[in-house]
């Protein structure tokens, strides 16, 4: 099937746009690619949405949500456009689109996870079926709703020695562990990027810190990255996952800039080193996909906390800023095909699940 992937992460730094031809298992031919960046006023609307969010008992319809989800909505069809351009291809070609919306809110341990995005809106605008809500069946059945790109990282891996693990470097880390016999664990390590991003805006007016370039100036706090350390959710066993806003920058107030975003990066380096800790063994290569793995401070405290060398997920041939936009265009054509996205392992739901509602046009 040719399928598009849509996807939108925490980390609120724009939209990304794969088209990939796939059978959901084993095939998978990336085509082409698309990022385009929120608009300083976009992102500022979804920042105040995800604040809303999370004031809520549970997902519910507001004005300033529906608002956010059409504005969403439409920047995605736009995206969606300028990439079939880019692949030269007939959006009429397309047999399904893997539309992951924004997380505003996950909440698993309230039975609940909640993406904006308007399925059936986007499958009337291009013509084509939508899978979109990927989460929610996993949550409803038990499951942490995340993380939800293992069984894609399964499939880039094929034929590839393993034990091996996939570490995503997105608004929050999660890892995937690749077993021998090909067994998936995965998980969420704790902030990625998020914690970062937020120092960087609230202290160096910019939305991230390019390269590491300004955490390479400071100095980590040792005590203040002890005590942000010694937080029981470390030690807790998978399956686990984390809302965007579980942790914040609160720590880390009162240390000068590049110390702060030096410390914040070490931590999130740290937490990647104790989440090893979890895994059913040492993998022989830990490969690093999403938009930290251009952070080169960032890459290089990885691999002395982990104590192994880090590859950019580039080394298997693979394009990083792509997998996840990738992966749900891979996760839509199995939810089609009645094939599970989540697993005992990787969210902890009691069976392997399939999941994801479609929209028709």
């Amino acid at each position: 099937m040719l399928a598009i992937g849509l996807m939108s992460g925490t980390s609120l730094d724009g939209i990304d746009a794969a088209l990939i031809e796939t059978d959901g298992e084993g095939l998978v031919r990336p085509i082409a690619f698309r990022s385009e960046p929120y608009s300083d006023s976009g992102r500022q609307q979804l920042r105040d949405v995800t604040a809303l969010a999370l004031t809520y008992d549970k997902p519910r319809l507001s004005p300033e949500i529906a608002a956010a989800t059409e504005m969403l909505t439409r920047r995605h069809l736009i995206l969606v456009h300028q990439l079939m351009a880019t692949a030269g291809r007939d959006v009429k070609e397309v047999d399904v689109v893997g539309f992951h919306g924004q997380t505003v809110a996950h909440r698993p341990d309230r039975g609940w996870t909640w993406q904006i995005g308007d399925g059936a809106m986007m499958a009337s605008a291009l013509g084509v079926p939508v899978v979109h809500d990927l989460r929610s069946a996993d949550v409803a059945a038990g499951g942490q709703g995340a993380p939800l790109l293992p069984v894609y990282h399964r499939a880039l891996l094929a034929g590839a020695t393993l034990p091996m693990a996939v570490l995503n470097l997105g608004g929050v880390g999660n890892i995937t562990f690749i077993g021998r016999d090909g067994a998936l664990v995965a998980f969420d390590t704790g902030p990625a990027n998020g914690l970062v991003d937020d120092w960087m805006t609230a202290e160096a007016g910019k939305p991230y810190d390019a390269g590491g370039a300004f955490a390479a100036t400071g100095t980590i706090d040792r005590a203040v990255l002890a005590a942000m350390l010694d937080n029981p959710w470390f030690a807790v066993s998978p399956p686990k996952s984390l809302d965007r806003a579980d942790f914040t920058i609160a720590p880390v107030r009162g240390l000068a800039p590049a110390d702060g975003a030096a410390t914040l990066t070490a931590f999130t380096a740290a937490t990647v080193g104790l989440a090893i800790a979890h895994l059913p063994e040492r993998p022989t290569r830990l490969i690093v996909a999403g938009g930290g793995r251009h952070n080169a401070t960032m890459m290089a405290m990885l691999a002395d906390a982990c104590e192994m060398p880090v590859e950019p997920i580039e080394s298997l041939g693979q394009n990083g800023d792509a997998t996840e936009a990738e992966g749900f265009a891979y996760m839509a054509v199995r939810s089609l095909k009645g094939l599970p996205i989540s697993f005992t392992g990787t969210t902890g739901v009691p069976a392997p699940l399939t999941g994801g509602r479609l929209s028709r046009p």
